[in-house]
């Protein structure tokens, strides 16, 4: 026997979990460029990207 119809909080907990994916997708995405650009620093004097030392 399947629900053919979806109970209100269904729908409310579904755009809940769309806008908490959306939020961890782009937690992500700024973690991963911060990442990048630590990682690799441009070199102003040069124009070049040299790696970076700690």
């Amino acid at each position: 026997m399947a629900i053919t119809k979806l109970h209100d909080m269904h729908t409310r907990r579904k755009s809940r979990n769309v806008g908490l994916g959306l939020v961890l997708a782009t937690f992500v995405v700024l973690i991963l460029g911060l990442t990048v650009v630590k990682v690799k620093t441009v070199d102003v004097t040069t124009g070049g990207i040299v790696e970076a030392t700690e």
